[in-house]
């Protein structure tokens, strides 16, 4: 599971390395920029969701429905420190 923006653009750096792809081959193969795959790959926040999908689709990761996806561990279970808390604290 993913669980920031780093980990996903690891995933995808780490496909795309084993594919033997540079970032310029990956942003054309996608029809997206360089510049957006560097700052994909090195965790920025704010990359656009719909070009994420399209890079992870090329390098073969797939993105399951939320719906049917199977929790590895119950809502107590969960550790969510990792997210981030905004205003008072909710």
């Amino acid at each position: 599971m993913f669980r920031s923006a780093l980990d996903f653009g690891t995933a995808v750096r780490e496909k795309r390395k084993g594919l033997g792809w540079t970032q310029i081959e990956l942003a054309t193969r996608s029809g997206t920029g360089e510049r957006f795959i560097v700052e994909l790959e090195s965790g920025k926040p704010s990359c656009q969701l719909e070009k994420a999908l399209i890079v992870a689709r090329t390098v073969g990761i797939e993105i399951g429905d939320l719906k049917t996806a199977q929790p590895s561990l119950t809502a107590m279970e969960d550790d969510l420190g990792f997210l981030p808390t905004f205003g008072d604290g909710r």
